[in-house]
């Protein structure tokens, strides 16, 4: 029996321990010593802040809103105390309630996020931020003796849940277990992917029952994660409309409202549209209804589609027809958004994993199981993943939704190859000698690839992927027609089996759209209130250039302080719509780059794959192109063609990884070290193993410190901040 597994066990949970129990907890073996001694029960004031009866402050002027105490140099730290959380919630719903009551006039409420910067004896210290529910985010460090101000920095009359602060403190010693689980996840990931790893050695193979059910339990983690958030949504989430005197309204229950009229049997959505603005003549101009809002004129819903007197949802039905629906129906309450936009997510983490598994045994069916997995984490992140996973509300669903069902439908379109699988002759079709395809997986392949149509509609174009992969049996068709080898009926069995299903999807949905707007094709987005009258609003085309090299080559940018990342500015020649950003496709994701290489390995065997990975590449072109005029810069928009570089990068990273195609299994049956083909690893690749490793890791980093971005869309400091500071805390005090 080997020890050395144990061993290398036993060495990985001592560096954890050591790294939590020391590293982590340096304030507290630093601050032993510590007087603990205070100077007063209160600290002095400086007199922009005022003390409520609630033990809280209210800044009244900016300049001069500090707190200030003696420190004696014994502890390098300081404790910020909040009042209790009882009395923050109730000056919270207290707030909530005067909120109410005026009209949703805007209403200073205890803050969440508290930014202070501490100066010693004058020397101007470092601004961080503390949130009252987090208790390790109160300590922060001030080192040196004399005397300390801890200045407020929020705005004129904010209330801020601080009751005073102490000095020479010692910090409490505490265990953080997500920060011990996230160290053991990382040392999991090195230990199974480091080119001396086992999974180097066994051959990845689709067929193999272990290997099956080894995907499914892997699958069950993110099934229980996201299925365990969904859970909370369910029983938790509240109705996401926001409404503030003088601005528009946000609700961003859009797919529920959708339902709701499904159920109803009428187009348009059950909102009230108010008579001003039905009365105007040009309800588009901004200019219009920047001045409906101004003389009070409400609701005016942000990013609906407003048409001949009706609100309108403008994104695809179908999402609110398979879950929102049934859901109204069985329960009678509204689903919430995030839990359908998680449950598409982890539909799509498992198709489209499926389908990475099947394009690697395709292009490359020796490997192994190391390289297979490698692959898959890096195209779920190319594919825009983290961002998926992360955020939540109606404008992922329809990307979430197109993402899993083309995810699905190419998997049943790659696996339609029926030459080794007995099927009855009534399932199978064959032009000339190319491989028999079997019919039903053509039939729900285009049915999967169709209804995109009614989520995202730039997905329908994987369609076009077809003439790629079925390529060989199309020429064979029309060269049988030609030389009347079969019969018409015959030869268009199989078009005919991927056209019907995508027309009994496409029909209603086109039927959808001619009732709502008058037109087959019009999705209504041209009617949608936002920052433009889109009408008449088109892309400049001096933006062009510059958009496209954002999405693929906006650079990450770093920054001293937690999360270490920022977003990255974006500056246009004109003024046109952008979503900031931390990177692009081929900065945050440096392994997409690999996609690049495709055309260029010609001597790399792909089994027939090259002509339609190319087309994944080409395709992704247009899409880069056709988002930058249509949409503009948008991070989001990356989903729409991020899963075809991460397929188009699959075979530059087997060539990276493995070389060329080995000729045997890589270590036999049992797996033995000993084995022919890419378990002989040379110097060069070993150190390519380890360089893909370690941008894969890059990668996870930048998908996970991307999260907290304090300046990004639904920023994590302001909708979790308690979480937020919980992990800043593990570093600022360091």
């Amino acid at each position: 029996m080997s020890w050395r597994p144990l061993a290398a066990l036993l060495a990985v949970a001592a560096i954890i321990v050591g790294m939590e129990c020391i590293v982590f907890n340096l304030p507290f073996w630093r601050t032993l010593g510590a007087s603990t001694d205070t100077n007063a029960v209160h600290n002095t004031l400086g007199p922009g802040l005022v003390r409520t009866d609630d033990d809280m402050l209210t800044v009244t002027d900016p300049t001069k809103a500090y707190l200030e105490l003696a420190a004696d140099g014994t502890s390098a730290y300081l404790r910020i105390d909040s009042p209790s959380h009882d009395t923050i919630d109730a000056v919270h719903e207290q707030a909530e309630a005067e909120s109410r009551a005026n009209g949703d006039k805007a209403v200073f409420k205890p803050l969440d996020t508290i930014h202070v910067r501490v100066d010693v004896n004058g020397s101007t210290g470092q601004a961080i931020s503390m949130n009252p529910g987090t208790s390790r985010s109160h300590y922060v460090k001030a080192v040196g003796a004399g005397t300390v101000r801890i200045w407020i920095q929020e705005e004129r009359g904010a209330i801020v849940p601080i009751a005073d602060a102490r000095a020479n403190v010692h910090v409490p010693f505490a265990i953080d277990w997500i920060r011990v689980a996230a160290m053991a996840a990382l040392a999991l990931l090195v230990a199974i992917w480091r080119p001396g790893s086992r999974l180097w050695r066994i051959t990845f193979d689709p067929s193999s029952t272990r290997q099956r059910l080894a995907f499914a339990a892997i699958a069950a983690i993110p099934t229980l994660a996201i299925g365990a958030s969904i859970i909370w949504q369910l029983t938790h989430a509240m109705p996401l409309a926001f409404h503030t005197a003088g601005g528009y309204t946000y609700d961003f229950d859009q797919y529920g409202h959708v339902a709701d009229s499904l159920i109803a049997g009428r187009p348009w959505l059950d909102l009230d549209v108010p008579g001003q603005l039905a009365q105007s003549t040009h309800p588009y101009d901004v200019p219009t209804r920047l001045k409906l809002l101004e003389d009070g004129v409400s609701p005016m819903y942000w990013d609906y589609a407003y048409y001949e007197g009706h609100w309108y949802s403008y994104f695809g039905v179908l999402p609110a027809v398979l879950l929102f629906v049934p859901y109204r129906l069985i329960t009678g309450h509204m689903l919430p958004t995030a839990a359908a936009e998680q449950f598409l997510v982890l539909l799509f983490i498992i198709f489209f994993s499926l389908l990475v598994l099947r394009v690697i045994h395709r292009v490359m069916s020796k490997t192994s199981l190391a390289a297979a997995s490698l692959i898959t984490v890096s195209a779920l992140l190319g594919a825009q993943m983290g961002y998926l996973a992360y955020r939540t509300n109606f404008y992922q669903v329809p990307f979430a939704a197109s993402l899993a069902l083309t995810s699905l439908g190419l998997w049943f379109w790659l696996g339609a190859d029926t030459s080794s699988r007995p099927l009855m002759p009534s399932d199978r079709w064959q032009a000339g000698n190319t491989q028999p395809l079997s019919l039903p997986r053509l039939a729900v392949g285009a049915l999967c690839i169709a209804a995109n149509f009614g989520c995202r509609p730039t997905f329908a174009l994987t369609a076009l992927l077809a003439i790629a992969l079925f390529w060989p049996q199309i020429r064979a068709m029309i060269s049988d027609l030609a030389h009347r080898r079969i019969t018409m009926l015959k030869a268009l069995r199989a078009p005919l089996a991927m056209v019907i299903p995508a027309l009994v999807v496409v029909i209603p949905l086109m039927l959808w759209n001619k009732v709502r707007f008058g037109s087959l094709i019009d999705f209504g987005n041209a009617y949608q209130f936002t920052v433009s009258d889109m009408t008449r609003y088109t892309t400049p085309i001096a933006d062009m250039p510059a958009t496209v090299w954002y999405y693929l080559f906006l650079p990450v940018r770093f920054v001293r302080n937690f999360p270490w990342l920022a977003v990255s500015p974006a500056p246009m020649p004109v003024w046109g719509y952008y979503e900031v950003m931390v990177g692009a496709l081929f900065t945050a994701t440096p392994l997409m780059l690999l996609a690049l290489v495709l055309p260029f390995l010609h001597k790399l065997e792909m089994h027939g794959m090259r002509r339609w990975l190319m087309s994944c590449l080409a395709l992704a072109g247009v899409l880069v192109v056709f988002d930058s005029y249509v949409g503009g810069l948008g991070w989001r928009y990356l989903a729409d063609f991020g899963w075809l570089v991460a397929l188009a990068s699959i075979p530059g990273l087997l060539w990276l990884v493995n070389g060329r195609e080995p000729s045997t299994s890589l270590a036999g049956a049992n797996d033995a070290a000993s084995g022919d083909g890419i378990a002989r690893v040379t110097p060069w690749r070993w150190l390519m193993r380890w360089t893909v490793l370690i941008m894969l890791i890059w990668t996870l980093a930048v998908a996970i410190l991307g999260c907290f971005a304090p300046a990004r869309d639904d920023s994590m400091l302001t909708n979790n901040a308690a979480l937020w500071h919980q992990v800043q805390s593990w570093f600022t005090l360091l």
